[in-house]
């Protein structure tokens, strides 16, 4: 009877050496940072130096940890924070913030995690400590234009001229970040830091560097997050080489069958000259339809502070010194008054509560109780100011209301 041949023994050393290549191989493809989309290491092609610079870097935050945009805040923890010390140091009930973002008081914060806030936090001037400085009273003011106004008169904006109170000194605006604001996600169940970082087609690590996230990318339901804009500068222009040919260089071309012999003689008749005939006359109709906003900038600027309820009761737009300061709406000068520093105060009613204020303004070109049309210049920015703006509220009644609403 025939044995069947015998299959050679695998040694254990040579066993070792076939695991150990793969790992090697492993270790050799791990020497460059983790490419978390995936997308490097694999093949020739390695895209993850685009990935991970597709995005612009988050913007520093202030002294307080906050970072303005024109319609929300948001605030950085330092380290060793709670939610309770990053709400006290911007001026918020700890209870609010922690609401708002799912968490706890007492939670422990990361060095550089990002809470978005429920609403702005209070300014407070640096050598005073009070919140709206500015050194006018303008609910008073606002006051005044109603109370004054009898109510069987023929002109219902007339109203008592006054000089205001000394006020405190105007602290230093919050710096409102330029160009576009980055978007707000807020997290639903199931979502990972992946999936909405390919909702939005950006490198997960750069969501997780403009929120702070931790390593593992963990993300929890009710959280806000702040989407990381896109890079907008253009890659640079890679010049050609000095070996490549010009278009067409290099190549023969062909003899054409026309080259060998000459083409017979043609009469060619001359183009017509083209007949001149008047252009027709267009008329355009004058727009029909008034402008989509409910008021008018006053002047063409940057809003460099911000609207908050209680703390600045509407917002300033600078410009450059003399320019024209228009008025909102159409409406009736219902006071021209000046502050401490003779610096002059305009209020415009346009109807029977609603009210708009100019303050910071100089050259006045109307008086009271003239009546006014929109875009009309009512006077001009101060050209002697060291910051030329102007600031600008819209009142119902006594209380001061958003003015972007009506702006937009």
């Amino acid at each position: 009877m025939t044995r069947p041949p015998m299959r050679p023994k695998t040694s254990a050393p040579s066993l070792r050496t076939a695991v150990a290549l793969p790992l090697l191989a492993l270790a050799a493809a791990c020497t460059e940072p983790l490419d978390y989309d995936l997308r490097g290491q694999i093949g020739a092609f390695n895209t993850a130096k685009a990935a991970q610079t597709a995005t612009e870097s988050r913007p520093s935050p202030d002294n307080r940890g906050l970072i303005t945009y024109p319609s929300y805040q948001v605030a950085v923890a330092r380290n060793g924070d709670t939610v309770a010390d990053l709400a006290n140091r911007i001026g918020l009930p700890a209870t609010e913030v922690a609401r708002f973002n799912g968490v706890e008081t007492g939670d422990l914060l990361r060095q550089g995690e990002v809470l978005v806030l429920p609403r702005r936090a209070p300014e407070t001037s640096p050598r005073t400590g009070i919140a709206n400085p500015g050194g006018v009273d303008i609910a008073s003011l606002a006051g005044s234009a109603i109370d004054s106004a009898p109510a069987s008169s023929p002109n219902p904006g007339s109203v008592t001229t006054t000089t205001l109170q000394n006020t405190p000194t105007k602290a230093a605006p919050t710096q409102v970040q330029a160009g576009p604001e980055p978007v707000r996600h807020k997290v639903t169940r199931g979502e990972t830091a992946y999936t909405i970082a390919r909702l939005y087609q950006i490198p997960v690590k750069s969501l997780a560097e403009w929120n702070g996230l931790n390593g593992d990318f963990a993300v929890r339901e009710g959280q806000y997050l702040m989407i990381p804009l896109k890079d907008q500068t253009e890659p640079p222009f890679a010049p050609a080489s000095e070996d490549a040919s010009a278009p067409g260089a290099g190549s023969v071309t062909p003899v054409p069958p026309s080259a060998s012999a000459p083409l017979p003689d043609e009469k060619v008749t001359p183009v017509a000259v083209a007949r001149t005939e008047p252009k027709p006359t267009v008329k355009v109709e004058e727009p029909t339809r008034s402008a989509q906003s409910a008021m008018g900038y006053p002047v063409n600027g940057k809003i460099i502070r911000a609207y908050s309820k209680g703390k600045n009761d509407g917002i300033d737009i600078s410009a450059a010194p003399g320019s024209a300061v228009k008025a909102a709406e159409a409406g009736t000068v219902a006071a021209i008054t000046a502050d401490s520093n003779k610096i002059p105060i305009i209020v415009i009613r346009h109807d029977k509560n609603l009210l708009s204020v100019y303050a910071n303004v100089d050259g006045i070109k109307v008086k009271k109780g003239d009546q006014v049309n929109r875009g009309q210049t009512i006077a001009q920015l101060r050209s002697a100011a060291e910051e030329a703006y102007v600031h600008f509220e819209v009142r119902d009644g006594f209380d001061s209301v958003n003015p972007l609403p009506y702006l937009q």
